[in-house]
């Protein structure tokens, strides 16, 4: 669904990968991120923390200086962040300090560390991406992740699309003699041959469906009790023209943020959480042919976006999304070919994880991030032996970075070895 790759340079396991040796070609747009205002302008995320913070204002020298020291330090936290919790940390006082930062509400860290309404607005739409209010503790971890991976990555995306870099997976796959079967249900373990170890890429609720059976009943029951999150409504345009935006940073960046200031990114995360629709809602967007022409017919253009609804959805967003862009880009409407709507129960059918259209399969809040599915001191194990769960409800969670089937790999080899 998504062609950007927020993470590509962050995981640890995709970086082990030869993704130019297999045909990958990463596109940088010339900025990772825009966020546009109603004045006509735009906060923006450049690959240089210097850049960024220059055009922020009385705000510049708190984002070198918070910001900058993060992206320093980056590989250090991902190792502490990008996986299970590890006791005692092999960097104690880099958790220590980005700790202080991350388990904080996103609006906390937000007002408090920033004086005006651009600074603080960029950063909500960053935080905004873990689908949960912003006054929730430990969002500003999400913000200030994706902060710095724009700092590192660009945010590229792969061209001709994602699937580039899915043939890619697929051949590194093969070279180790590895077989992809598709075409095929797997309801039970008995549609499956007979294995030493298996690796489920499925939500808590397929598992149980599959190979419930060989669980405990305590298991079973905590599998039972994962907690589901808010849904998406997406939606893909064929566009004659380029999105007409108003501010120029918007013409240049891969992703733009729609929701206006805090309090209004803010205002449509809590309606979402609450089990509304708000009339204004915050908005995830993607224009790849920008940067890729591959993407679409000479002299065409395509986009995607999606903004958040309650699991399970059954309300029609797209006049509300599409009021969003005309807002920050009058004319929007006159360029659309054709549209493509996707709401929750048709996020579902595409994908059988996402239940009532939760793309990261399960809240990840305080209570649900790093015990997902629950509890366990490996929670990619299960109580069977040779059943493992390797899907984005195991630690660190969503996201493009592959870390859950990295370390739940490493977890099957231990058991194989002893």
């Amino acid at each position: 669904m998504n062609p950007i790759f927020s993470l590509v340079q962050l995981s640890p396991f995709l970086k082990t990968i030869p993704f130019s040796e297999l045909g990958v070609e990463w596109v940088e747009p010339p900025l990772a991120l825009a966020h546009p205002f109603d004045d006509g302008t735009a906060a923006c995320v450049e690959r240089s923390v210097e850049a960024t913070s220059a055009r922020l204002g009385r705000d510049a020298a708190a984002y070198r200086r918070f910001i900058g020291a993060l992206v320093a330090n980056i590989n250090k936290v991902t190792y502490e962040t990008l996986g299970p919790l590890r006791l005692p940390p092999r960097y104690p006082l880099t958790l220590a300090l980005f700790g202080l930062g991350a388990m904080q509400s996103a609006r906390g860290l937000a007002t408090r560390l920033f004086r005006t309404e651009r600074a603080r607005a960029l950063f909500a739409g960053m935080a905004a991406h873990a689908i949960q209010p912003l006054e929730n503790p430990l969002m500003a971890s999400f913000g200030l992740m994706l902060t710095a991976s724009a700092h590192v990555s660009g945010w590229v995306m792969p061209r001709g699309g994602s699937q580039r870099v899915a043939d890619a997976l697929a051949r590194v796959l093969r070279s180790f003699g590895g077989e992809i079967v598709t075409g095929t249900r797997v309801e039970s373990l008995r549609d499956l041959p007979s294995a030493r170890t298996y690796l489920f890429d499925v939500s808590p609720r397929q598992l149980l469906e599959i190979a419930g059976e060989r669980f405990t009943l305590d298991y079973r029951r905590a599998l039972e009790k994962y907690r589901y999150g808010p849904a998406v409504f997406k939606l893909d345009w064929a566009l004659a023209d380029p999105i007409p935006w108003r501010a120029e940073e918007c013409r240049r960046a891969g992703t733009v943020h729609l929701g206006g200031t805090l309090e209004e990114i803010a205002a449509s995360e809590r309606a979402m959480w609450r089990g509304e629709h708000h009339d204004k809602p915050y908005v995830l967007l993607v224009q790849p042919t920008l940067f890729d022409s591959t993407r679409a017919p000479a002299g065409k253009h395509i986009a995607w976006a999606y903004c958040h609804v309650p699991n399970g959805s059954t309300f029609d967003m797209t006049a509300r999304v599409e009021a969003q862009i005309e807002r920050f880009a009058p004319g929007f409407g006159d360029r659309i070919l054709a549209r493509s709507v996707m709401p929750p129960a048709a996020m579902e059918r595409h994908d059988a994880n996402y239940i009532g259209g939760d793309i990261n399969v399960g809240v990840q809040d305080w209570r649900q991030l790093f015990t997902r599915p629950t509890l366990r001191a490996v929670p990619y194990s299960t109580p069977a032996e040779g059943i493992y769960l390797c899907s984005s409800a195991t630690p660190p969670g969503g996201g493009v970075h592959g870390m859950c089937g990295y370390f739940a790999a490493r977890a099957a080899l231990r058991e194989c070895r002893n």
